[in-house]
């Protein structure tokens, strides 16, 4: 359960427009006025996902902290890692605002902030100041939405910020930059990963790149994404996105425009996981992220396929207390089922998805 701190917290900030209360989120976080857990971890938990030692399986989605500005604390809050970004070449504006809807009756957001960051320059410089203490960091790559490079602009950002982080990656599936879902096709993304590669190998030090994909794409395109992974020997993939369903929502936002993030995700993104774990014969480490809110749904992901799982749009609704309860309730799963590694979970439920 969340303290009476938090849960005051929480309700204050959900009486300010939600953008708003982000960045004061964030603020609350650097300024450490929340309870951090510090590292979690067990041996049950501790996993290696391409080549990077997790003490345990349980990260910090993209867009959190979009511009890196608090990396001391969430490497404090219990993450096993933490993934910041999109960032792209040139600082962008992003969309104008309102680009943030609550979906409480869904336990949902609605986002359309269309890459609105810093740009490479500045977050480098922030990336370069951490310290290895602070955990497993990695960086979300965008491209600026009026580039005429879009391939090009992933692999400068990479170039730029790669040396400093522990991992980067693609990101072709936001729904809120025109034309950027076009790259996730069979040719350009094998274009597009060329270069990002070839900007991987001028790097000094080598780390993995993943590929995060949307959730709206057929068993076809899920299957070709499968085959330029498997070709351009990626180091991870990450499953999912937001989506630009509306199914079964009830909130009287649902019809803004942008992304659908949260609960109403994690059916989708889970089969979605789960036909990649199918596809690629479990050979290519898979982030699973879309509505993860417990520790049964971050056990649902891993029996589904997944070696690791992120989570934001749920501490919105449950605090960053979330983060040790998913942690500790998933160690109790593992154990309640007589596995001695969460390596022995993963995919034994896959075909339940498929």
């Amino acid at each position: 359960m969340s303290t009476g701190v938090e849960r005051f917290g929480l309700k204050t900030l959900h009486k300010l427009d939600p953008e708003t209360a982000h960045g004061l989120a964030l603020k609350a976080l650097r300024l450490r006025l929340v309870r951090l857990p510090g590292k979690l971890t067990t041996p049950r938990l501790q996993v290696k996902l391409a080549g990077l030692d997790l003490p345990n399986p349980v990260g910090l989605a993209a867009g959190f902290d979009k511009n890196a500005v608090a990396l001391a604390p969430l490497g404090q809050a219990g993450f096993g890692f933490v993934e910041v970004g999109a960032v792209t070449p040139r600082p962008q504006p992003g969309n104008p605002k309102p680009r943030l809807f609550r979906l409480t009756e869904d336990q949902a957001a609605i986002n359309r902030f269309g890459f609105n960051n810093d740009g490479m320059a500045i977050v480098a410089a922030r990336l370069a100041r951490r310290r290895k203490h602070w955990g497993i960091v990695g960086l979300n790559l965008g491209a600026n939405k009026d580039s005429e490079d879009r391939a090009g602009d992933f692999a400068r950002v990479l170039a730029t910020c790669g040396r400093h982080v522990d991992f980067a990656t693609v990101n072709v599936s936001s729904p809120n930059t025109e034309r950027l879902r076009d790259l996730q096709g069979k040719a350009a993304l094998s274009a597009l990963l060329t270069r990002v590669m070839d900007a991987r190998a001028a790097l000094p030090v080598h780390i993995p790149v993943f590929l995060k994909i949307s959730p709206d794409l057929t068993l076809d395109e899920i299957g070709d994404i499968a085959d330029v992974a498997l070709e351009q020997k990626l180091d991870g993939i990450i499953a999912t996105n937001t989506t630009l369903s509306r199914e079964g929502l009830k909130s009287p936002q649902a019809a803004e425009a942008g992304g659908i993030s949260g609960a109403p995700l994690f059916d989708k993104s889970t089969r979605v996981l789960a036909m990649l774990h199918a596809e690629t014969g479990g050979r290519i480490p898979l982030i699973g992220v879309g509505g993860v809110r417990s520790a049964e749904d971050a056990y649902a992901k891993i029996r589904a396929g997944a070696t690791a799982v992120q989570v934001y749009t749920a501490m919105v609704f449950e605090g960053m207390s979330l983060i040790p309860r998913i942690v500790e309730g998933l160690d109790k799963l593992l154990e309640r089922d007589g596995f001695s590694s969460l390596t022995q979970a993963r995919g034994v439920d896959r075909n339940l998805w498929l």
